[in-house]
């Protein structure tokens, strides 16, 4: 009988937990409007490190910038150590600002479906928590439709194994990363971490999308 008291007490503290977390992220009726170069567009992803996500989004044609932050969290100016607790809500993430003559937001969905896993509910890999989630914040009606027509189509054909369990949210407020995540991968490739799972992204986006690559 206390096992069972036990198991129930736990079960409704991870209930109320999972609860908790979910209760931060913040949630907006309406896309933040954004200053944007005359020409260029943005795109903000989600889908886990930001130092796999900035790597693989730099090497694309058409890309213009890519800044790590953090967004979709119910605290103002987060800090690294701030949304790694899991209790801001906030996710890395990535705000790509790119010219859409060159390559358009489409194309742009594709590889970010192709360089991470789509399917994990806050996790990749061995990074785990709500800040590692999937997830597109989109800026106008256009990006939403778009990034929900692709998902319905990748379900439709089953890509992926399991389901997409990626969100799909107005822009909020986009948090600029500390200087130090700016450009990571590329300054730190020995690094273990970047050669383990960054470098292998990298090596599959050569593979995959060459024709799409800066060099």
């Amino acid at each position: 009988m206390k096992r069972i008291l036990l198991y129930f007490v736990l079960v409704m503290q991870i209930s109320c937990n999972s609860q908790e977390r979910r209760s931060n992220f913040l949630k907006v009726e309406e896309p933040v409007a954004m200053n944007v170069e005359k020409g260029m567009e943005l795109a903000t992803f989600a889908g886990g490190c930001f130092w796999c996500t900035e790597a693989v989004f730099l090497e694309i044609k058409g890309v213009q910038k890519v800044v790590p932050g953090y967004i979709g969290g119910i605290a103002p100016n987060p800090t690294y150590r701030d949304i790694c607790t899991g209790m801001t809500g906030h996710a890395e993430a990535i705000q790509i600002t790119f010219d859409p003559n060159i390559v358009s937001y489409g194309e742009l969905l594709e590889i970010f479906f192709a360089t991470h896993d789509p399917t994990t509910l806050n996790r990749q890999g061995n990074d785990e928590g709500t800040q590692y989630r999937s997830e597109v914040f989109y800026y106008n009606e256009t990006q939403k439709q778009l990034t929900e027509d692709y998902i319905a189509l990748m379900t439709k054909e089953k890509t992926f194994k399991n389901p997409i369990v990626t969100r799909v949210s107005p822009a909020s407020v986009f948090y600029v990363a500390e200087d130090y995540h700016h450009n990571y991968y590329n300054l730190n490739k020995t690094q273990s971490y970047c050669s383990f799972v960054i470098t292998p992204k990298i090596e599959k986006l050569n593979k995959n999308f060459k024709s799409k690559l800066k060099n």
